[in-house]
């Protein structure tokens, strides 16, 4: 796993050959899944969490704390993993964040969560993939 270049290239037929539909709704038409609904939620081993579209490396579980809220939460992403813009889908603005290698919907950040950042990064468990470590 690793980045592939031009994924964001692709075309939505390609992405759905590519995805399950239920990760097509989420990471390439910002759709967001039913929480407690992923079981990436209770995952507790060590590990790196990547782009279920691309494979590019956007957590470790270092960062992944529970916040309750039914969703894989993190306090902080690799450098450079994620991009974000605001979204004003629900009326009151918040702030999205994607992929920065293909484009994939991820989730929505938020200024609650714990120290170190203070930030609550609540991801999509279908837009993700758990690698473990091989030690684990």
């Amino acid at each position: 796993m690793g980045n592939q270049s031009n994924k964001s290239a692709q075309s939505d037929s390609e992405w759905r050959q590519q995805l399950a539909p239920e990760q097509f709704e989420v990471l390439r038409k910002e759709g967001t899944e039913r929480p407690f609904s992923s079981p990436l939620n209770d995952e507790k081993r060590r590990g790196t969490y990547v782009c279920a579209g691309c494979g590019q490396k956007l957590f470790t579980s270092d960062m992944k704390f529970d916040s309750g809220t039914g969703w894989p939460s993190f306090h902080s992403t690799i450098d450079s993993a994620c991009v974000t813009r605001r979204d004003f889908k629900l009326l009151l603005p918040r702030t999205e964040y994607h992929c920065a290698n293909c484009g994939g919907h991820q989730g929505h950040v938020f200024n609650d969560g714990p120290q170190p950042s203070g930030l609550r990064y609540c991801n999509n468990g279908v837009a993700l993939k758990f690698v473990p470590d091989e030690d684990d």
